[in-house]
């Protein structure tokens, strides 16, 4: 070390600076400044341009580029010290300086004509008043002289002026080239020449108002005399001169019907479910305790305390008296006579009646009743307005009953008797949620159709689930126990149908409310029909059609549910229970005739939006129309389960006695001969066979149109076209099912081929193997593979304007932070700035208190 400095100092120069004898050389980078880009393997002739980077000297290297630029604009952002000749014309060569006098001048005329204010409309508008500017009205150049009633009202005179305002200075009088010998006036003679100037000027314009108005009267004559010339009545056109007057124009006949045109009014607001429940529920309340009130008894005596007339003036205070013994007035042969007792009162009325007749004459007691008395006018208008009161009870609840109205005066006192029977017998407004479906039989029990009805309805609306907490699982429970109900009903000797279609209303309405609890219900009554079919196929074999019941509740699930869903929970085990029912159950009978046929028209129902192709029910209409025939060999079909080509039942539904044909009559196929155990005739099983025949016909014919549209259709029809052409050819058939047969082959026939005959798909033939090389283009490293030239140059450009964008992007956010961090610097320059200073003015302060204190002290002392 000591040779190296000794070596040093005889290289250096005498007097040279420090380091100048030294050559520069590159320090020596800090290794912790140094990031090594390492690579994952090494690449031969791979040029790396950044396998060393230093991002310390790159952040010194921007922060001092951004102090030269960027900090400088932000610190000279605010200053404007460079000046620019704006001046018209002076950077144009092509113009001579006359030119740019002339064009500087006209520029100046022209901002002195602009408008200074934009928002001031009337700057360069001159307003006027009768001819007289307002700038200069606004002046007060114009005093109004208080003692002159003139129109003509002018300004002082400025004699008068000086003579009253001039201040006690001498007057200073014109005086004319004449009057230079003549001495100068007084004050007291130029206030008398003022006075009597100023009455003369009031004179003079006196008279001119006088002429003004004598004139004004005489062209007023004038026109008069005028207007008597002109008002003269033009003579009528005869009838061949008509003057046909102008049409008014279309869009005036608009306008006028514009005018009269009615306006929108304003509506109510829509009340909430919530609202409508609660309204719904006092009002059946409100009418249960009337009902309850009518079968009590207690609206006579209420009737009795209310007035039966009410006066013009009456302001309906509220005060009712206990007997009315008002006396209205009547006239009869045109005098005033007064009434006895009024008509219409029970009771206490015709009493009084019968006693005060005993007492008056007999010309009172015709009086009192005779039909023109005041009393049978209130009789009826008491009676409409009854009248108009059921008719809006009835608009509001069309179910509800109309009330008995009141008996009249004379009729005895058994009508209230009658009453409250009929009050007795009426259906109750409101009922308890039933807790089993005992109590909603017991509630249904010996009603008819529309009281059932009317039983759940109530119920249901008594027990919103809005109104209350545990309403909600009381209508849960009632779905199920209604449509326990419904089963019940339908499985009834004879079943009660009509019943069933009603409360499928509410029904409806319940699953809307809860699907969750209703789709359970309805699954769980399937889950046990599967679950019954399942061990009679396992006890015998085959399974007997189900009760009626099970088919109602079937038709009901496709009603409550939608069955265009690919997959549902209630429907799709719906679909599966029909199949199995059409599949399981062989028909032994007429009864499971009509069963099965009355499956196929839900299963149709079912697939009517979705248009499922449905084997099992091609299958059952294919059995039913071979059941219908005489067991004659055929061919084109094949019969499978459950039916069979030979036995019992294979001519169930074949009709031979001619005189039940002819008497047959196409109608719907009754559910009676399905539900009940009631014995047919044979007259009775004949016309059931043949309709059974008309439905299955009709249902095929809705399966060709249904099912028209696929490709297979002719194969899947062709089974049911050969048992249609043996049923058209047999001649035993009415003239009816032959039309159908026939209207349903012409719909067969109609259906076009969807389809095409397989082909093979044309393809290469496959070459041999071969054994010659392959050759595979090697592709440098960075290209894409399997683009064109223009393709990889576009990929390049878009890959450089990516880049490019985060860069920018990058430095934009590196340029606010450094921004910020001036800013920040700036703000805690100022802050310390003034940390100092309030330092500084508080230490002056204390400097001033302790010498106040201290010479105060030394006051103190002496």
């Amino acid at each position: 070390m000591g040779k190296a400095r000794a070596i040093g100092a005889r290289t250096k120069p005498p007097g040279a600076p420090a380091g100048a004898g030294v050559p520069r050389t590159k320090p020596n980078p800090n290794p912790f400044e140094v990031k090594v880009n390492r690579q994952k393997f090494q690449v031969l002739g791979r040029k790396m341009r950044h396998d060393v980077g230093m991002p310390g000297v790159s952040r010194a290297r921007a922060i001092q580029k951004r102090n030269r630029t960027l900090l400088r604009e932000y610190r000279e952002r605010e200053k404007s010290n460079v000046f620019r000749d704006r001046r018209l014309g002076e950077h144009s060569s092509s113009m001579s300086p006359e030119e740019k006098m002339a064009r500087r001048f006209a520029l100046e005329q022209q901002r002195q004509h602009e408008k200074k204010n934009i928002y001031n409309l009337n700057e360069d508008e001159e307003l006027t008043h009768y001819g007289q500017s307002l700038a200069d009205i606004e002046k007060h150049h114009d005093i109004v002289d208080s003692d002159s009633d003139a129109e003509d009202r002018g300004a002082l005179s400025a004699e008068l002026t000086a003579a009253h305002f001039g201040g006690g200075g001498p007057q200073r009088t014109s005086q004319q080239p004449g009057q230079e010998g003549e001495r100068p006036r007084s004050r007291k003679e130029l206030i008398e020449e003022l006075i009597t100037k100023s009455k003369q000027e009031k004179r003079e314009r006196q008279a001119q108002r006088e002429d003004t108005l004598e004139l004004t009267e005489k062209l007023d004559r004038d026109w008069r005399e005028v207007q008597s010339l002109l008002a003269r009545k033009a003579p009528k056109p005869q009838d061949g001169d008509r003057v046909e007057r102008p049409q008014p124009d279309a869009y005036d006949v608009m306008v006028r019907e514009l005018g009269f045109e009615m306006k929108a009014q304003p509506s109510n607001r829509m009340k909430t479910e919530e609202e409508l429940a609660k309204e719904e529920q006092a009002r059946l309340q409100r009418l249960e305790a009337e009902r309850v009130r009518r079968m009590l008894g207690q609206d006579a005596g209420e009737d009795t305390r209310r007035p039966t007339h009410v006066s013009v003036d009456d302001l309906h205070d509220g005060f009712v008296l206990d007997q009315d013994d008002r006396r209205p007035l009547t006239y009869r042969d045109g005098r005033m006579d007064v009434q006895q007792e009024l008509s219409g009162e029970a009771g206490d009325g015709v009493q009084a009646e019968e006693e005060e007749g005993q007492d008056s004459s007999e010309e009172d007691a015709e009086d009192s009743g005779g039909s023109d008395g005041h009393s049978d006018l209130e009789c009826e208008e008491e009676e409409e307005e009854a009248e108009c009161e059921e008719e809006e009870q009835e608009g509001e609840q069309p179910e509800q009953e109309q009330r008995r109205r009141q008996t009249p005066s004379g009729q005895a006192t058994g009508g209230g008797r009658d009453a409250r029977e009929a009050a007795g017998a009426e259906l109750p407004y409101t009922f308890e949620a039933p807790e089993s479906s005992e109590d909603l039989k017991a509630l249904l029990a010996g009603r008819s159709a529309e009281q059932q009805l009317l039983v759940v309805e109530r119920i249901q609306k008594c027990h919103h689930p809005s109104l209350a907490e545990g309403n909600k699982a009381k209508l849960e429970k009632l779905f199920g126990f209604l449509l326990e109900h419904v089963g019940d009903l339908a499985a009834d000797d004879p079943p009660d149908l009509g019943v069933v279609d009603k409360l499928v209303v509410p029904l409806y309405h319940l699953c809307q409310m809860f699907p969750g609890a209703a789709s359970e219900s309805v699954r769980f009554v399937l889950r046990n029909a599967m679950h019954e079919m399942e061990a009679a196929v396992e006890a015998k074999g085959r399974a007997a059609f189900p009760g009626l019941d099970v088919l109602v509740y079937l038709k009901i699930a496709g009603m409550l549910f939608p069955t265009s869903d690919f997959w549902h929970p209630v429907v799709t085990p719906a679909l599966v229970c029909m199949s199995q029912l059409l599949t399981k159950c062989p028909v032994l009978s007429l009864r499971d005739a009509v069963k099965g046929l009355f499956v196929c028209c839900t299963f149709l129902d079912y697939v009517a939006l979705s248009q499922r192709l449905v084997p099992e029910l091609l299958n059952f209409l294919l059995g039913i129309l071979y059941v219908a025939t005489p067991n004659k060999p055929g061919q084109g079909y094949t019969l499978v389960h459950p039916f069979r080509p030979l036995g019992r039942n294979s001519e169930l539904l074949v009709v031979s006695d001619e005189d039940d044909t002819a008497t047959w009559q196409r109608k719907s196929l009754s559910l009676r001969w399905a539900g009940g155990q009631t014995a047919q005739t044979g007259t009775e099983a004949n016309h059931t066979r043949l309709s059974c025949l008309a439905v299955c016909l009709a249902l095929v014919k809705r399966c060709v149109l249904l099912y028209g549209a696929l490709p297979a259709f002719h194969e899947v029809a062709r089974p049911l076209r050969a048992l249609l052409t043996q049923h058209l050819a047999d001649p035993r058939h009415p003239p009816e099912l032959q039309e159908l047969c026939r209207s349903t082959l012409a719909d067969m026939d109609a259906q076009g081929r969807r389809y095409r005959p397989l082909v093979c798909e044309k393809s290469k033939p496959v070459p041999l193997k071969l054994f010659t090389p392959r050759l595979v283009k090697v592709l440098e490293f960075g290209k894409k593979q399997g683009s064109s030239k223009e393709e990889q140059e576009r990929k390049r450009l878009v890959h450089k304007h990516r880049r490019e964008f985060k860069g920018a992007v990058r430095e934009i956010r590196k340029d606010n932070q450094f921004l910020a961090r001036m800013q920040l610097s700036e703000i805690m320059e100022r802050d310390a700035e003034r940390k100092r200073k309030v330092k500084q003015l508080f230490n002056s302060l204390a400097e001033q208190e302790g010498e106040w204190k201290a010479l105060k002290r030394k006051k103190f002392k002496k």
